[in-house]
Formats: structure tokens, C-alpha cells, sequence
């Protein structure tokens, strides 16, 4: 027995003298020096690359290295000397004749002296278990040398054990997978975990957004317990969601490849690293493994107001339908982006006043504190006769890409303000509400401004008893879409008055279903049937709306079924049209609507032959691997045939995300009269009344009124000349993604994505008693481009690429009503103009003696016109409204 006890302590000494030999990274000898060739390269292509290659750089040298000091008590712990010498730059594709704008140049007039002098010094990586614990090099050298030294140290980080570490290198602070084999480690970097100072912006909404997929494996091979040779392939590949043709892709290799070895000079004798560094140069410094920052200036670049007096023409009204519009929009943002709030200024105050509500739009967009400065002094509030100009700039922040608590400070400064105007006073809170939704997507709902504004707006709409300020808080809060409104949605929902309950019912059918409780539904439910008192119809079917787009139970679909037949004429129609939409569109509740038809008591001939003018469809607008893109029309028609209530809605979905792109509603009441009509049950006491709202990318605008009161009608329709009325008009930064791609070689590639839309909505409302006629109309005029633009600026070596694509597109959507016979003729068309799309490619490379080469390509495609369908019965309606012979 005791002799086994003796064998099993030996054999556990033996092991732990083995476990601490073992190395725990790579391992230098003393009088030793490892030769290498070395290159850093970069290249900028298409996602799929190219047939002429693609832009970039490749930095080639020789790296000699060796041991400077080992810690006695830890063979681990090593401080190594890194030299690169006979450096090269080339263009990363071949290149010939004009293109190649290398040729005839030296390292040094590329680089410059002081900059080749500093890249050759040799630098002292601190190595411990094989992680780098310190980089030392010299504080007065460039950032941009000091990160290419930085790069090349990360290249020699590896550990011999397979696992998962975190650790610092060039890219911040990273998690990395270790695979280990014999003689061969593979080190994957998570580019999703690095944590670094140099933070971008993106869009908030995915669908309109930038997608991008990283990836960065090192394969090292290993001879006598140091690097044989190390290869490092980095990818990052940038795409817009709704069309991921619009992409870039940038792509960074290193290789270390080991050529020789010679006698090195000896270990310097020190207790620790810090006395061992100051004995071999007292200047360095540890000035840290992450990359630095590196501010490239640009020379010769035009100041803000060069740049805008080469624009202002593109932003002129005149140019708002064309391409060039939004793509001057852009780049006037980049350059607003570097300005001080007195360059704003001045491009401000010496707009044209045809010009200066784009460059309000522009500047808002910007999103900078120096653009928000130069607003807020430039506007003055107290100003009635300024109301466009505001109006802009509030829109402009409900659009707002990215925006801080900075900008909802001061539009909550200017509500306790002085306002001159009534609309912009409304505008102020409708727009807060959608700033505090954008913020607490961010994680931001507990700022101390957004939780004042919080406050305000959910206190609101009880702390007044003045109809148009209730409405004003409820519209605020439907742009919130804060959990802690749908108890005030639901309250409202119920009211009296029939604009609460319009806003309240269409503000629930925007939250999460999860989020709609059970005394939600019932309160849609006795809204719907009236179970406690009579409802407007266009409030009814709302609520419909509300029951079958969150997730209804069977016996809430039955119900519904077995209502219609006992409904006002033109309502049976509508929800008969409801129920024929969901089932042939296979919205959500088609399920449920399926398996409530299999009773005969619910779907019989009696309830499926109503007649009427009202409806409801959708259908597909577009459809690829990229954006589904669906509309819906409702039409609700009054049982005199007179419009009462309209509604176009356009969606996006990509990437299993969806954003409400438009909505249109035309509302209209009290018009019998006109006719000589008996009005339907519960709307005997309507004041006359036509108006439009419209949500825009997922913010709800301020309504506009057409008229208000009988007189007020009379005036309008005597003066109506059917030009429509302007709802929203301007250029919208619908893309906005930036950010740096810090690379493991040191050098940095910029990533900039912008989609610019110009933006025009106009609806009328026109009523010919002479013709016995109604006309309404909704027209959307819009031109986009949406550019990418990726950029690695060295300093002393520049290269890019820019992809592009734009479009000039217009929908119309007209509805007729000829009320001269009985039943009505009423005819919808929903026009689609031809349009061209067209698609650039650009890249560049420039180095600082001037010269430049660009390759630039261009595809342009047509899109043909068409009316998206709707129902059979309403094309033949429409043969015989623009048949008829008068």
C-alpha cells in the first residue's frame, strides 16, 4: 500500500511540474532573431466582388523580432522587440497604365519622411501567457503609425489551449474562440462583442436600416513554440435591408510569414518590465493596444456655404420631383455635420425663401448640436407668419434618425414657450410623442426630459376640457406608443366625442397584441356592438379593425359574423368586405374567420349578398427577397353614398421587421344635407366637417381640416377650385447609418449610409352639385436615392467606394362617387406612374501628390406603370362611371 501511495505522489508531482512547463502562448529563445516578411492590406468591393477588382492599399515589409526580457520565475512572461523594415505600398488589385497612380512614387513621398522614420522604429510588446498586457511606443509618433504598429503586435496574441477568453488587442475589447491542434491554432474573433470608444449611429427602424455581418479568423502555424506563420482574414459586409444589392464589402488581410533566423542580441538583465523598458530607450511609453483615434483632414474640401451655393438650385421647389433633390439633400448633411452653428447660420440667412425650407430640413437632419443650436436661434416661435418653416423643422425631428435628449429638451423649452401659431403649439407635443418613442427604443425611457415628457402627455389629455388640446394629447400619445397610454386609449375609446374615439381605437391597433389586455378587448367590443350606447360608424368599424388584428377569439369573430345583416347598409357592406379581405389576403384572424364559417348560422347566403359602395382590400405593392411591400384601401360610405371615411395604408416588411411607411385617412361628416339626405343612426347631429390625417413612417402628423361648419363649407365649395391640399412636404432622412470599422491590420475603414427621400402629399375633397359628383384624392409624389459610402483614409493613402441607387416614383389614389341614381356609382383607382430605378457603382483611390483613378459604372431599369387591382366589383363600377355618357 505504501508503495502505491508513493507511485500516485510522484506521478502528481510529475504532473504539475509538466502543467508548469507547458507553454501558455508563443515562446522566444534568448539570443535569438526571428525573420519575417509581413503585409497589411485592405480592399473595398461589392458584396460578391468584381471583375476589375476592388480599391485598396497592401503594406508590405520586413519584421524582425526577438526577446528583450523573460521574467526568471515565468517563462510567459516575455517583453519582445518588434523592427519593420523595407516597407512597400502597392495597390491591393494589379493595376496598369493611368490607373496604376502608384507608379513612378517611393515610399517616401508616399508616406512622407517623418512618417516611414517613425513606422521603422523599432516598438516593445509586453507579452503574459500570450495576451498582450502592455504595447509600448513612442507618444509624439502619428496615430495612424502608431495603429499599424498596434497591428502587427495583435497579430502575435494567441494561447495554445481551445476555449473561449476575452481580451484586448486593436479592436477594443473582444471575445475570442481558440481552436487548438498540433502545431496549428485558430483564433475567431466575435467583431459583435468588441467594445471601443469610437461608437456610430444607425437608423432606428431595421427596415430602413443598414445590416452588416462580420467575421475575423487568424490560422496560426507553430515551429518551436513560435509562429512559422500567422494569416488573419477580416470581413465585414455592409448592406442596405430593403435592397441588399446596395452593399459594400471590406475585406483586411494580414500574413506573417517567417523566412529565417539568425543570432539575436542577449536578454537585458531588469527585475521588471518597466525598469527594462526605460533601460532600453527612456522615451517609450505604454500608450495601449486599442486603436486610436485619427481625424483625416480634408484638403481642399469646399466650406458649408461653397458647398451649398454649388446645391441651392437642386433644393429649389422646381426640383423636389427629381432624383438630384434628395442626393444633394445627403451630401449637403455631410458637410453640415463638420460645421459650427455660424457656418449654419449663414447658409440659413442666406437661403432664397423658395430654397430655405429645404435647407430647414436639411439642417434639422443633421442631427448635430451645432445644427440644433443654429435652429432653435434662427426660429422665432412668437412668429405666426413663420408656420412653414416650423412646421418643418418639427417635422424634421419627428423623422430624426437618431435623435438625443438634447432635442427633445428643446422642443419641450419651446412648448412652455411663447407660440405664435395654433398648429405649430399642436405640432410641438404631437412631435414630442414621437421622440420619446424613438428614445425608449434606445433604452432611453428614464432620461430625466423624457420622463418630464412622459408626465406631460400621459397627464394630458385630462388636465383640459378643450376638445382640440384632448386630441392634441391623444395624438401625442399615439406616436409614444407608451404601455402606460392604452388604460387612457381605452378610457377615450368610450367617449362622447367621436375624434377621441377615432384616435383612441386606431392608437391601440399600433401596440403589440401582447400588450392589449382583456379589458381592452372588451371595451372594443361593446364599442363595436353597443352595448351601452350609440356609435358613429366610422367608429364602429374602427373598432372592428381593432378586433381582428389582435388576435381574436373564435367567439369575437362569431359575433362579428352573425352583426352583419343588422348594421347600417353601407356598414354591412364594409365589414362583409373586412371579412372576404382577411380570408383572401390570409391576414392574422383568417384562421379564426375559417374555422367560425364552418356554422351555417354565421356564413350563410343572407349575410354574404350584402350590396354597397364600401369596402376593404389589400394586396401586394412589391415583392423580393429583400422588402414585401403591402397596401390596404377601406372605404366607409355614408347610406346617402356620401364618403365617410377613407383609408390608405402602405407597409414594409424586411428582415422580420415592419414599419407602417403611410397612412392617409379622409374623413368626412354631416354632408346630407347637401343632398337632402337622411343621415344614418347616431351621426342625426354631425357637424359638417372634412379633414385628413396622415401617419408617415410611423409618426402621425398634425390632421389638416378642408372645412369646419356648414359655412364653412359653403365658402369652400363655392371657392373650390380641386387642386389638392398640401399634407406634407420636404426631404426626409430616411437612412442614416455610420460607423468605423476599426481592422485588426490598424488601418480603419468609415462606413456611411444615407437614404434621402423628397416628399410630397397632397388630398382634396371636391363636391359638384351641379354634376351630382364627389371626388376624393390622394397624391404621392416622391423621389429617393439611398448611398453607401465606404472609405479607408490613411492619412497619406486614401481609397473608397460608393454604391447608389435612386428612383422618381408617383401613386395617386382617386375616388369617384356619382350620386346623380340610386344605389351610387363609386369608383376607386390606385395609380402607379412608370419609373426608372438607377443604380451606381464608384471607386477611388488618391494619393496625396494629386494623383486619383475612379471607375464608375451605372444600370438603369424601368419599372412599369400600373393600377394595382382591387375588387371585381369595383372595376365594373368604374365602366360605368367613366362610360356614362354625361
Amino acid at each position: 500500500m505504501f508503495a502505491v501511495v508513493l507511485f500516485l505522489l510522484c506521478a502528481a508531482s510529475s504532473v504539475s511540474a509538466s502543467a508548469k512547463s507547458a507553454a501558455a502562448g508563443p515562446r522566444l529563445h534568448n539570443k535569438q532573431l526571428y525573420k519575417f516578411s509581413y503585409t497589411a492590406e485592405v480592399l473595398l468591393d461589392k458584396a460578391k466582388g468584381s471583375k476589375e477588382g476592388g480599391a485598396g492599399y497592401k503594406i508590405s515589409s520586413e519584421v524582425n523580432i526577438n526577446l528583450v526580457w523573460r521574467d526568471p520565475s515565468s517563462k510567459d512572461d516575455q517583453l519582445i522587440q518588434l523592427a519593420i523594415s523595407n516597407v512597400r505600398i502597392d495597390h491591393v488589385s494589379p493595376r496598369s497604365g493611368k490607373k496604376n497612380i502608384l507608379q513612378g512614387s517611393t515610399v517616401d513621398s508616399i508616406l512622407g519622411k517623418n512618417k516611414l522614420a517613425a513606422l521603422t522604429k523599432p516598438f516593445l510588446v509586453h507579452l503574459k501567457n500570450g495576451k498582450t498586457k502592455a504595447f509600448y511606443s513612442y507618444w509624439t509618433e502619428p496615430a495612424v503609425i502608431k495603429n499599424l504598429k498596434r497591428g502587427l503586435a495583435s497579430l502575435l496574441q494567441f494561447q495554445l489551449q481551445t476555449g473561449k477568453v476575452v481580451e484586448n488587442d486593436i479592436s477594443g475589447r473582444c471575445t475570442v474562440q481558440y481552436q487548438a491542434a498540433k502545431d496549428q491554432i485558430t483564433r475567431t474573433k466575435i467583431l459583435d462583442t468588441c467594445k471601443t470608444s469610437e461608437t456610430g449611429f444607425t437608423t432606428h427602424s431595421k427596415v430602413l436600416g443598414v445590416g452588416r455581418k462580420s467575421s475575423s479568423v487568424t490560422v496560426f502555424t507553430l515551429e518551436d513554440g513560435f509562429i512559422r506563420s500567422a494569416v488573419a482574414e477580416e470581413t465585414h459586409s455592409l448592406a442596405v435591408n430593403a435592397r441588399r444589392s446596395t452593399a459594400a464589402k471590406v475585406v483586411s488581410r494580414q500574413t506573417l510569414v517567417k523566412t529565417g533566423k539568425e543570432a539575436g542580441p542577449l536578454e537585458v538583465a531588469g527585475k521588471d518590465v518597466a525598469s527594462v523598458v526605460k533601460s532600453v530607450d527612456g522615451k517609450l511609453a505604454a500608450v495601449g493596444i486599442v486603436a486610436e483615434k485619427v481625424k483625416s483632414k480634408c484638403k481642399g474640401c469646399p466650406t458649408l456655404f461653397e458647398h451649398w451655393q454649388a446645391e441651392q438650385k437642386q433644393l429649389e421647389p422646381a426640383s423636389l420631383s427629381k432624383a438630384s433633390a434628395p442626393r444633394s439633400f445627403l451630401a449637403l448633411i455631410q458637410s453640415i455635420r463638420k460645421a459650427s452653428k455660424d457656418e449654419i447660420l449663414k447658409v440659413l440667412k442666406s437661403a432664397s425663401k423658395t430654397s430655405l425650407p429645404q435647407v430647414v430640413d436639411a439642417v434639422t437632419s443633421s442631427q448635430t448640436p451645432e445644427s440644433l443650436d443654429a435652429m432653435i436661434e434662427f426660429l422665432n416661435f412668437t412668429d405666426a407668419k413663420g408656420l412653414v418653416l416650423q412646421e418643418r423643422f418639427l417635422y424634421a425631428c419627428g423623422f430624426a434618425s437618431h435623435p438625443n435628449e438634447r432635442m427633445l429638451h428643446a422642443l419641450l423649452d419651446i412648448s412652455k414657450g411663447k407660440i405664435g401659431s395654433e398648429e405649430i403649439k399642436e405640432s410641438v407635443v404631437i412631435i414630442m410623442g414621437a421622440l420619446v418613442h424613438k428614445l425608449c427604443l434606445k433604452g432611453g425611457c428614464n432620461l430625466p426630459t423624457v420622463v418630464q415628457v412622459k408626465k406631460m402627455i400621459l397627464e394630458g389629455p385630462d388636465s383640459t376640457k378643450v376638445e382640440s388640446e384632448v386630441q392634441v394629447y391623444l395624438l401625442a400619445l399615439k406616436n409614444s406608443l407608451l404601455p402606460e397610454a392604452i388604460p387612457i386609449f381605452t378610457k377615450y375609446a368610450e367617449s362622447e366625442v367621436g375624434s377621441y374615439n377615432t384616435i383612441a381605437l386606431t392608437a391601440l391597433q399600433r401596440y403589440d397584441v401582447s400588450l392589449l389586455t382583456s379589458e381592452v378587448k372588451r371595451t372594443v367590443n361593446r364599442i363595436y356592438h353597443q352595448t351601452q350606447r350609440i356609435y358613429e360608424k366610422n367608429v364602429r368599424v374602427a373598432a372592428a379593425d381593432v378586433i381582428l388584428s389582435s388576435n381574436p377569439s373564435y367567439m369575437e369573430v362569431k359575433n362579428l359574423l352573425l352583426s352583419i345583416g343588422n348594421l347600417p347598409h353601407e356598414m354591412n357592406k364594409y365589414m362583409l368586405s373586412k371579412i372576404q379581405d382577411n380570408l383572401r389576403f390570409q391576414l392574422p384572424a383568417s384562421k379564426v374567420i375559417r374555422q367560425a364559417l364552418k356554422d351555417m348560422v354565421s356564413h350563410n347566403y343572407d349575410r354574404f349578398s350584402k350590396v354597397g359602395s364600401s369596402s376593404a382590400f389589400s394586396g401586394f405593392m412589391a415583392r423580393s427577397g429583400d422588402l414585401t411591400s403591402t397596401y390596404s384601401l377601406d372605404i366607409l360610405y355614408s347610406g346617402s353614398g356620401i364618403l365617410r371615411r377613407s383609408n390608405m395604408n402602405i407597409y414594409g416588411a424586411s428582415k422580420d421587421a415592419m414599419l407602417h411607411g403611410l397612412q392617409v385617412a379622409i374623413e368626412a361628416q354631416g354632408l346630407e344635407s347637401l343632398i337632402a339626405a337622411t343621415p344614418d343612426e347616431g351621426e342625426e347631429d354631425l357637424e359638417s366637417f372634412a379633414g385628413m390625417s396622415a401617419l408617415l413612417f410611423d409618426v402621425q402628423l398634425r390632421p389638416v381640416t378642408f372645412f369646419k361648419g356648414y359655412s364653412d363649407l359653403m365658402a369652400k365649395m363655392f371657392s373650390m377650385t380641386g387642386d389638392p391640399m398640401n399634407v406634407v412636404k420636404g426631404l426626409i432622412l430616411l437612412t442614416d447609418h455610420s460607423e468605423v470599422l476599426q481592422l485588426q491590420s490598424g488601418l480603419k475603414a468609415n462606413a456611411e449610409f444615407q437614404g434621402g427621400l423628397a416628399i410630397d402629399i397632397s388630398g382634396g375633397m371636391e363636391i359638384s352639385l351641379w354634376y351630382r359628383e364627389s371626388k376624393t384624392s390622394v397624391n404621392n409624389r416622391g423621389a429617393l436615392v439611398v448611398t453607401g459610402n465606404v472609405t479607408v483614409d490613411m492619412d497619406f493613402l486614401r481609397a473608397g467606394m460608393e454604391v447608389s441607387f435612386e428612383t422618381e416614383a408617383s401613386l395617386d389614389f382617386i375616388t369617384t362617387v356619382q350620386f346623380s341614381e340610386y344605389p351610387f356609382l363609386v369608383c376607386m383607382q390606385m395609380d402607379k406612374a412608370t419609373f426608372p430605378v438607377r443604380e451606381y457603382l464608384t471607386k477611388y483611390e488618391h494619393v496625396p501628390s494629386g494623383k486619383s483613378s475612379q471607375l464608375r459604372k451605372q444600370r438603369r431599369l424601368i419599372v412599369s406603370g400600373s393600377e394595382f387591382p382591387l375588387h371585381q366589383e369595383n372595376s365594373n363600377m368604374c365602366k360605368r362611371v367613366f362610360d356614362s355618357s354625361w
